[in-house]
């Protein structure tokens, strides 16, 4: 809500009056409050944790509009859980990516809107448009605005290489990649075996699309400072923070970690006092004006 709130004063609208409730069983009810026949709306929900509840809510409250013949629905989801699961790369497990998307279009969304999906191909996996959002003109614009020491920007594993690239040809910085390699089968459990590139006495930006259990983030920070790095901050778009998180970027000499609101943080930021939550709200709020009106929304990013 806080979210859709803040997307909606960008845009000078109100938003728009719905019940969702549950039943003592744990059904989902849902009633939209308001006439919304012949209507373009935009539903808004990441489906962060409890991510089955969000995303059941999700899908019952396409079917009311659907119901009450709005004129098209368009799924904004700033966090698409299940990302992660987008292939098949051991015996006998689902593509939950791909189960969750069929979930979304068969339940009447006519288009989806999405922040830094979790891996591009992502997009593929639906029956209906995708307009996959990116955060990096916003986490760039506050680092643009600090004081770093001959930065580098590092990417935490070889699939985060793209998206460290654009942020160092922005910042005008070096790159530097983390070869991650896991030691055991055990899930949100990584192991940093070796730093291609050159840190020593540079200031150091780790960039990522989430932070989870920050498993991950805290190895690299470690090894990055073993390695000789001056000092360590880190960026991502999905403040996931499950699990141990908080612990772990308490005990740890992460210097900063920046995030967007696309999950909320439910007071996490209170716990640990170098979280800075930047907005998304008018990157939104303006995707969502250009669909509405027909408009090019990759132009946003030229």
């Amino acid at each position: 809500p806080h979210l859709a709130d803040g997307i909606c004063r960008y845009l000078g609208i109100e938003m728009s009056r719905i019940e969702v409730s549950d039943f003592s069983d744990g059904e989902i009810f849902v009633q939209i409050q308001e006439n919304i026949r012949g209507q373009d709306v935009f539903i808004v929900q990441p489906t962060c944790q409890p991510v089955n509840h969000h995303l059941m809510e999700l899908l019952i409250m396409a079917d009311a509009c659907k119901r009450a013949s709005a004129a098209r629905i368009t799924a904004v989801i700033p966090y698409y859980g299940y990302g992660r699961q987008d292939r098949k790369d051991k015996p006998r497990v689902p593509i939950s990516a791909k189960l969750v998307a069929d979930l979304i279009s068969t339940a009447g969304f006519d288009r989806v809107l999405a922040v830094d999906l979790h891996a591009g191909q992502l997009q593929g996996f639906f029956n209906v448009p995708v307009d996959n959002l990116y955060a990096s003109p916003v986490l760039v614009e506050y680092f643009r605005q600090r004081a770093y020491e001959d930065l580098v920007i590092v990417s935490p594993d070889a699939g985060g290489v793209e998206r460290a690239r654009a942020f160092a040809k922005h910042l005008n910085a070096s790159l530097c990649i983390i070869d991650k390699r896991r030691e055991s089968e055990t899930k949100n459990v990584a192991k940093v075996m070796n730093i291609i590139g050159d840190v020593v006495g540079r200031d150091v930006l780790i960039v990522d699309d989430m932070v989870d259990t920050a498993g991950t983030l805290i190895e690299a920070t470690h090894a990055l400072l073993e390695t000789g790095a001056r000092r360590v901050f880190a960026g991502a778009t999905h403040a996931v923070l499950s699990g141990p998180a908080m612990q772990r970027l308490a005990d740890s000499k992460l210097e900063e970690l920046v995030v967007t609101n696309t999950i909320p943080l439910r007071g996490k930021e209170e716990l640990w006092d170098r979280i800075r939550v930047l907005p998304v709200a008018p990157l939104l709020g303006e995707a969502i004006r250009r669909i509405h009106w027909d408009e090019s929304v990759s132009s946003l990013f030229v």
